[in-house]
């Protein structure tokens, strides 16, 4: 029973940069890895980035040496930067969290629009 809360989508010119932000609630104690997804008009859902409790961070491939994932667990918190941005990162992005122990599952943001303009 986890809820996570999104913010810092936006509209962006190719080449900038902004910053996600994933603050999650409930059952913050189970959470282990955190992470980004996003899902392009006409495509699947996709992941960006991913990081352990431990702060252990793997990337996609289209991603990596653009964007940096963090998170704070003292705020219960997940960091996404994304910086040198191209119109192909255009999507929905959501937050993901997994967690252990009893209350075992997948936990999903409601998604946050990033749109990078030519």
């Amino acid at each position: 029973q986890v809820q996570l809360v999104e913010s810092g989508g936006g509209l962006v010119q190719a080449g900038g940069s902004l910053r996600l932000s994933c603050t999650a609630s409930g059952s913050i104690f189970s959470i282990n890895a955190m992470g980004w997804f996003r899902r392009a008009p006409g495509k699947q859902r996709d992941l960006v980035a991913i990081i352990t409790s431990g702060g252990t961070p793997n990337y996609a491939d289209s991603v990596k040496d653009r964007f940096t994932i963090s998170r704070d667990n003292a705020k219960n918190t997940v960091y996404l930067q994304m910086n040198s941005l191209k119109p192909e990162d255009t999507a929905v992005y959501y937050c993901y969290a997994g967690t252990r122990g009893i209350t075992k599952g997948d936990y999903w943001g409601q998604g946050t629009q990033v749109t990078v303009s030519s």
